[in-house]
């Protein structure tokens, strides 16, 4: 490909309205221009590397059993009402009416589809295990749009469907497909973690994320340093401490502490540890239902586990009105000791073995010391509900300590069980003749939101560099000048050599000078630079300068071409 043909609309100055490098590098390297909010044009070099990640995905799912298919963009309301997600899932889903005033959606995922389509075409246990996956644009009106592909409103996603005759085999179609994506991600040459995590709006029994380590990631993960541990920090496991009792309870007491609200003031005003303090929240569901959680001072609230925990549908913080009702007192100097009204008290596990703790009397300016469950007040469950920290040891092993990173989501797998296909009436025949619902799993992974990603963990302060198997281009051949004519004689040798040996090359032919084209070469991640020069040629020599690491090599003409090609095959071919 010539340079000078081709449409590659560089930008020297990054975009006052991209926050993260990603947005910022796809739009100066001409990747991708803003439409509107959330919603972007694919210009050619950026659907360059889109499609090289599609195609591996394409060969994975393939290689794994899964059976390609394209399904329609726009859903009929009825399947989202018959499914109950069509009030459920909120905003995000973009609706409208047709002209005969028949509602449908702009999907954001297929799962009612795909069970719609299943449930009429699969009968007998014989036609299962099942597998469907498509590659398809998705539209979700999410309220904030930013970070460029990152967090798009429309964007390209690969999603699979599985469909099986029980939950042992249903088991075995999320492992094939578990395997899948840590080879998806493995051959983009990417530092990434597979982790436990919420089933979200999805649904189903578990889940696990895939996330692209990065600095700017959005998620905090952790994974254990020994073991194969990891999850989502919203999912982490905190390690169960045992249960020991400090001592004697003392007698209890109801002390002053004027105007201490928070735990780092009462632990200091009264001269005690903040991990002998227990720190007490009150929430609410959205129909009203109240709970109290009770923590180690020091430690903090996983809000996600308390939900789920209680069951609820939604969890906020309750309100002034709703937190005196319950415990007589503004927010600062609560606790489970004479509330106003009965709500279950959820204590982490941690409080189970606290003796003679601090914690707030319901009384504005009092707290209490000396505070003991089952002399002071009652628990109604020991849950672990609290964040976990770094350095905290491990659930799963014996020697392992928790490490914390940053990641960003770009594939997620869930054991969908019988969710969708029980509401929609998904059934089959046993060998026995008897009707049973189908399992399903479902699977999916953000293309161009992976190519972001790459981007995140793969950039210096002179642009993007793109491993080699999603790269746009595997190397260019750069012209120093293109008025010399033995220098563009030379360069068009080695490029036309490229292109026949295979090697997607971008011959960089502009009349412009070498910084700009230097600049321009690093700024689009070419991973591999080969720079023709008439100081070089007299010697019968160009160099070839590696983005990733800045090493140059100096190669004869005749060797030049297959060199390349023989690096750019062993990089593939790690990746495969």
């Amino acid at each position: 490909m010539l340079y000078s043909r081709y449409f590659i609309p560089t930008i020297k100055e990054t975009p006052s309205d991209a926050e993260v490098i990603s947005h910022q590098l796809m739009l100066r390297a001409g990747m991708i221009r803003k439409l509107a909010s959330g919603i972007y044009n694919y210009l050619p070099l950026g659907l360059r590397s889109i499609r090289k990640f599609e195609n591996i995905v394409r060969e994975e799912m393939n290689k794994a059993g899964a059976i390609e298919m394209l399904m329609p963009s726009v859903q009929p309301a009825e399947l989202w009402q018959e499914s109950g997600r069509w009030a459920f899932y909120g905003k995000e889903l973009l609706r409208f009416k047709d002209r005969k005033d028949a509602e449908f959606c702009m999907g954001p995922t297929h799962e009612e589809v795909i069970t719609d389509m299943v449930r009429r075409e699969i009968k007998s246990y014989r036609q299962m295990p099942l597998n469907f996956y498509q590659v398809q644009t998705k539209f979700r009106d999410e309220i904030r749009p930013r970070f460029g592909l990152m967090r798009g409103r429309e964007f390209i996603m690969k999603d699979a469907y599985s469909f099986d005759v029980d939950s042992s085999a249903a088991d075995l179609s999320y492992e094939k497909m578990y395997n899948a994506y840590m080879r998806i991600f493995e051959r983009c040459g990417l530092n990434f973690r597979a982790v436990e995590a919420d089933t979200g709006s999805i649904g189903g029994s578990s889940s696990h994320e895939f996330m692209v380590l990065a600095d700017s990631g959005e998620d905090a993960i952790v994974s254990c340093d020994a073991c194969r541990y990891a999850a989502n920090i919203e999912k982490a496991e905190s390690p169960l401490y045992s249960v020991v009792s400090d001592g004697t309870a003392e007698v209890l007491q109801k002390v002053s502490t004027p105007e201490m609200k928070t735990i780092a003031d009462v632990a200091a005003f009264l001269n005690v540890a903040a991990d002998n303090t227990v720190k007490t929240l009150v929430y609410a569901s959205d129909s009203g239902e109240l709970a109290m959680a009770l923590l180690r001072g020091d430690h903090e609230l996983n809000e996600l586990k308390l939900k789920n925990y209680l069951g609820w549908d939604e969890i906020l913080m309750a309100s002034e009105e709703q937190i005196l009702a319950c415990t007589g007192s503004p927010v600062g100097f609560l606790g489970p000791i004479g509330l106003k009204q009965e709500i279950p008290v959820i204590a982490d596990r941690v409080v189970q073995g606290m003796t003679n703790v601090v914690m707030g009397a319901n009384e504005v300016d009092l707290h209490y010391i000396n505070a003991n469950r089952g002399r002071d007040f009652e628990v109604s469950g020991f849950v672990d509900i609290r964040t976990v920290e770094a350095g905290d040891a491990c659930p799963r092993c014996d020697s392992g300590k928790l490490e914390m990173w940053r990641g960003i989501e770009v594939g997620h797998v869930f054991k969908l069980g019988t969710k969708y296909s029980k509401a929609l009436n998904a059934t089959y025949l046993d060998a026995n003749g008897r009707e049973q619902i189908i399992f399903m799993g479902c699977y999916g992974i953000g293309i161009g939101r992976t190519v972001a990603a790459a981007i995140e963990q793969n950039h210096d302060e002179n642009g993007i560099i793109f491993p080699i198997p999603i790269a746009p281009f595997h190397c260019s051949v750069v012209a120093v000048n293109t008025k010399d004519a033995g220098v563009m004689a030379a360069a068009e040798e080695i490029y036309f050599c490229l292109e026949k040996l295979g090697v997607e090359v971008l011959f960089d032919d502009r009349d412009e000078r070498p910084g700009v084209k230097f600049k321009d070469n690093d700024l689009i991640g070419i991973p591999l630079r080969i720079v023709v020069g008439s100081k070089g040629l007299a010697e019968g020599k160009v160099e070839v300068k590696i983005r990733s690491t800045g090493d140059i090599l100096s190669l004869s003409l005749d060797e030049v071409a297959n060199t390349v090609k023989q690096m750019i095959d062993t990089a593939l071919a790690h990746a495969e």
